[in-house]
């Protein structure tokens, strides 16, 4: 018989956070090992569950869920997607404006399958969410990182993202608050993105999962700008978020995507989005019931991102304890919930970073992601889970401080 290999289309696609350091360190769960996994921002595994108004609403609406929905979503859902941008200044946002998808993952993926022919080149920020690197790749475009300046609190390079578009760029990915590196930008770098989309005839595409996962102090208080604010009627925007983050559930897969700007310029785009909708016939129909009470309800992530609270608390211990160790910087974060450290080359001479979480993950038990498992240039990152609570976290930087120990130069 005939070997049976993958798609050629799968040639330039990764997604490191899942990909050989896991199948390591379930290698060595297999042995008997404990492995604590910092590798995957999963909000269960660490204590953090569900609101019960979310829960309570689900399993009241389980038998009326039983059929496919609207392949667009359920009415109620995108009514309040719809209603929750228009409090924040869209008021143009309509029903029609919505998608529902099983996560912001699926709704990434149809969206570039709609909107990307091969060759189109998509501008996406280094370091990024590698969902969006492979998906641009396997809807045969090429992805184009641009870097995000770590000097500048990991704000987008302006000047780099320009130097970068050619006449086959037809998009501009943003993420903010970022993933990895838990930037929030500020309203001049928003307002300089759309600006550069808008001179140069770009669609937007803002991932804005973390838009609620702010981290305000006495010195900082983070505002998120919601890109589409400043994109007006003549930038098309594509703007994505859902559930799993800001109320722990990401298991229900719960994730939309709103379109605003210039739609009737859209019209063909918008009806390629809604064939591949109906395609998959609907999202998860009951986590859809829950995004009504959720938008609408009590927020209680607001108790978690404040002094005090366990997302607040922990990203600010483990900032500070990777600070303290030799030859380690972090940026502080003001947003999501990780930490994107710097290995100075000069103390911790890496030149396989992949290596290095594989070696870390053997000798600590504790698995992290490489920095260039999210298309940063240099291998000289990593990014942690700052999900743990304190005790947990305290002892997994102790454990990553023995090892960088061993091999400092």
């Amino acid at each position: 018989m005939r070997p049976i290999v993958q798609s050629k289309k799968l040639q330039h696609v990764r997604y490191d956070v899942r990909g050989p350091i896991l199948v390591e360190a379930q290698r060595l769960e297999a042995e008997g090992h404990k492995i604590l996994k910092l590798n995957i921002g999963n909000t269960a595994p660490f204590g953090f569950e569900a609101p019960e108004a979310i829960v309570a609403d689900m399993v009241q609406h389980l038998p009326d869920a039983q059929g496919y929905s609207d392949s667009r979503g359920i009415y109620s859902a995108r009514t309040a997607v719809a209603q929750y941008y228009q409090s924040r200044g869209l008021t143009d946002t309509t029903v029609d404006d919505v998608y529902i998808g099983n996560g912001v993952s699926e709704l990434i993926s149809m969206v570039l399958q709609a909107f990307v022919d091969d060759g189109n080149e998509i501008l996406v920020p280094a370091p990024d969410y590698p969902l969006w690197t492979g998906a641009i790749s396997l809807s045969g475009g090429t992805p184009v990182h641009y870097r995000c300046d770590e000097a500048n609190g990991w704000n987008p390079d302006l000047e780099d993202i320009e130097s970068k578009i050619t006449e086959n760029t037809h998009a501009l990915v943003v993420i903010n608050p970022n993933n990895p590196t838990g930037a929030v930008y500020s309203e001049e770098t928003v307002k300089g993105l759309v600006d550069i989309a808008r001179r140069h005839n770009l669609v937007i595409m803002s991932d804005e999962i973390y838009e609620k996962i702010l981290y305000a102090d006495d010195a900082v208080t983070p505002v998120h700008h919601h890109v589409a604010t400043y994109a007006g009627d003549d930038v098309l925007c594509l703007t994505f978020s859902g559930l799993s983050k800001a109320y722990r559930v990401c298991g229900y897969r719960a994730g939309w995507v709103m379109v605003s700007g210039p739609k009737s310029a859209a019209e063909d785009f918008l009806e390629g989005l809604t064939l591949l909708a109906n395609m998959r016939m609907c999202a998860n129909v009951p986590a859809q019931h829950a995004i009504q009470t959720a938008l609408g309800g009590y927020q209680s992530i607001n108790e978690l991102i404040v002094p005090g609270g366990r997302f607040y608390e922990q990203i600010k211990l483990a900032n500070r304890l990777l600070n303290d160790i030799p030859g380690v910087s972090s940026v502080e974060p003001h947003g999501a919930l990780y930490c994107f450290p710097r290995l100075d080359p000069e103390v911790y001479p890496i030149e396989d970073d992949q290596q290095f979480v594989i070696d870390l993950l053997r000798a600590k038990k504790i698995l992290v992601t490489h920095g260039t498992g999210f298309n940063w240039f240099e291998p000289d990152h990593f990014r942690l889970v700052t999900l743990p609570d304190a005790e947990v976290l305290t002892e997994a930087i102790g454990r990553i401080a023995e090892y960088l120990e061993t091999i400092r130069r």
